[in-house]
């Protein structure tokens, strides 16, 4: 072997030893897959179990049967005798199948009924979790109480290996204990259900309701569980389940809008995709998980937060006419096989509603979609305390609604006038703009953008002086987009034909689905499509017939006319807010429009035409011209190859 080849080798060896390295499981891995192999192991070693046991019940009961066969014609006191030793079998048997929870196998499915004044919680003995929760405040949009949880609807429970055998509380029962402790919202000591596997051997669920509060306190004991629960298990799995009810009118509406938002323990908050099924397995720690609707939640939070990983899944539910989805969470709690562990949890059932959700400081109140970015801010910080400022004057919600659009399109006069100024500065200097045009046509489209904007320039217009100011203006209404169909205060307020702001209004049902359109006339929607015509028509009235703008002009006149089979099934609010935005900016231009003197400004170009041209030239002219010579450049270099 020469020099390279002995090189040659020690890097492919050295390139096998460090992937090998690279791709070694982490301690982490390891535990994991330690715990699997552990479950996997035991859930063998029970089936065997479980066969032996089953192979002698059979032997149990022949020797039974053959002793009560040889015994027929006994007194009646060997019958109760022979009763006696059957009851015992059993009881042996259980014990032998169901371990320390033998006890807690059967019961009597009883449930506890905690209130304040804004929810009815329902407590099971069975499984002794939340069956139902009913919120005080709200009804459905048929007026039916509003559940987010209903017995048939929910599952929530432990899930632990103990004696070779995995449990999960949801099928046991535990024992109430409820010494000292009131009813009525009125706390003087919290709730307890207990899971009995022994004297003083118990995992306790520990609940605790406040009065005017949305959120429930709820704590997990584990008492004397150490050498119960398998050694080698570090952690509890907690599994959560809701079938989303249905709560509004709108079905598909209402299934788009509800999701699995969760927040990292020390990060962002995030979600699962609205619009589709999604699975995911989040790798990080959590600091809550919570299943949301249109205008309500259900959240788990946890103090010291859900230990990694979290499986999660949403299914949309389109042909349920009771749910819109289903929503799930397998959570991870820590265990280190103490004595007496405590694992302090909360849990959050209400509204959507901004403020009560941000004074629990724990950013739940970004399950409200209310926009990324700048359109968020908008939202948070202008929109969100005037539509709460007014509605402290106990108006109708319509009215409210007028009166934020009117306070908005004041706030955006100075750039409306500024838009109409320079719309009106490009039509004084149409007549001179179609000169340019027929005196070039299409013979040399560069030297003739060339001229036009040196037009612009010599007169002082500049192009995109309208369209900036619009641009302004859009965050706004895109944030209105955001606010409507998520504002909780629309939900169920009436303003003349529309019964719901925060749905839909339906004029005539059609009885059938028009597809992208839907199976009713919203008459809301129908106004606002109306007048968004008329505006468009008006703007290319005022900037006149442009050959380059007669695309756009299409696009601008077809876009409604979209947004119609868009906006049919969104909320009334919505489209109430663009019909009054519409209107009350033609009142605007009628204003501006007779304080405005075209002549004037025809006067004021002129002169400034005569003036001699400035030799500095913005940085957006200059990039103008340079894309245009870099394009006639090409133009030339292209007909040189041809």
């Amino acid at each position: 072997m020469d020099k390279n080849s002995i090189i040659g080798l020690t890097l492919i060896a050295a390139i096998l030893i460090g992937f090998s390295v690279y791709n070694s499981p982490s301690k982490e891995e390891i535990a994991i897959s330690k715990r699997k192999t552990d479950s996997i192991a035991a859930v063998a070693k029970l089936a065997q179990k479980e066969k032996q046991q089953a192979q002698l019940r059979t032997e149990v009961l022949k020797t039974v049967a053959d002793t009560l066969k040889d015994t027929a014609s006994t007194t009646a006191s060997s019958s109760i005798a022979s009763s006696s030793v059957s009851d015992s079998l059993k009881e042996v048997n259980k014990k032998n199948i169901y371990g320390a929870f033998y006890q807690s196998v059967n019961g009597k499915d009883e449930t506890i009924i905690v209130e304040n004044d804004l929810m009815k919680i329902g407590i099971s003995s069975k499984g002794g979790r939340i069956r139902s929760v009913e919120l005080k405040k709200y009804t459905t949009f048929d007026k039916k109480s509003l559940f987010l949880v209903e017995p048939d609807s929910s599952k929530f429970g432990l899930s632990f290996i103990s004696q070779n055998r995995i449990y999960n509380t949801d099928s046991l029962y535990f024992k109430p204990q409820s010494e000292g402790f009131s009813l009525t919202g009125d706390v003087k000591k919290p709730f307890s259900m207990r899971l009995y596997a022994g004297d003083n051997k118990y995992i306790e669920y520990q609940y605790k309701l406040s009065g005017n509060n949305y959120m429930l306190d709820f704590n997990i004991n584990i008492v004397g569980m150490q050498e119960v629960i398998a050694t080698n298990s570090t952690a509890l799995d907690l599994n959560w389940s809701v079938k989303a009810m249905k709560h509004e009118k709108g079905h598909k509406g209402e299934q788009e809008a509800s999701t699995i938002y969760y927040k990292h323990f020390d990060d962002e908050v995030d979600y699962l995709n609205e619009m589709k099924d999604e699975k995911e397995a989040i790798p990080t720690k959590l600091k809550w998980v919570a299943f949301k609707q249109q205008f309500f939640t259900s959240v788990l939070v946890s103090k010291n937060g859900f230990e990694k990983p979290t499986d999660i899944e949403t299914i949309g539910l389109p042909y349920s006419k009771k749910y819109v989805k289903a929503m799930s969470a397998s959570l991870s709690l820590p265990y280190g096989h103490q004595a007496s562990e405590t694992i302090e949890m909360s849990m959050y059932f209400g509204p959507n509603h901004y403020k009560t959700l941000k004074q629990y400081d724990l950013a739940l109140e970004e399950q409200i979609p209310l926009g990324w970015g700048i359109f968020g801010w908008v939202n948070r910080f202008c929109v969100i305390p005037v539509f709460n400022f007014l509605s402290g004057f106990n108006l109708n919600y319509g009215i409210i609604i007028l009166l934020l659009t009117i306070l908005i399109k004041i706030v955006l006069l100075p750039l409306t006038y500024k838009a109409y100024l320079s719309t009106a500065k490009m039509k004084v200097l149409k007549p001179e703009v179609d000169e340019i045009n027929l005196k070039f046509g299409t013979d040399d489209p560069m030297k003739k953008q060339q001229t036009v904007m040196a037009l612009y320039r010599k007169a002082g217009v500049n192009p995109l002086g309208g369209c900036l100011p619009m641009l302004l203006q859009m965050p706004i209404l895109i944030a209105m987009f955001r606010f409507f169909p998520s504002s909780i205060e629309l939900r169920q307020q009436p303003f003349l034909w529309a019964t719901d702001l925060s749905t839909y209004d339906s004029i005539y049902n059609f009885g059938f689905e028009i597809p992208f359109y839907g199976d009713h006339v919203s008459l809301f929607t129908l106004l606002m499509t109306v007048s968004t015509i008329i505006y468009t028509r008006m703007n290319n009235q005022l900037t006149g017939d442009n050959p380059q703008m007669a695309q756009m002009k299409w696009i601008m006149y077809l876009m409604p006319i979209v947004f119609l089979g868009v906006f049919n099934n969104y909320a009334a609010g919505l489209s109430y807010y663009y019909f009054l935005a519409n209107m009350l900016t033609f009142g605007q231009q009628w204003l501006i429009k007779r304080f405005v003197d075209e002549d004037a400004i025809h006067r004021k170009i002129q002169e400034n035409k005569k003036k001699p041209e400035s030799a500095k030239k913005s940085s957006f002219q200059q990039k103008l011209e340079t894309m245009a010579k870099q394009q006639q450049q090409r133009a030339l270099q292209n007909g040189k190859k041809k």
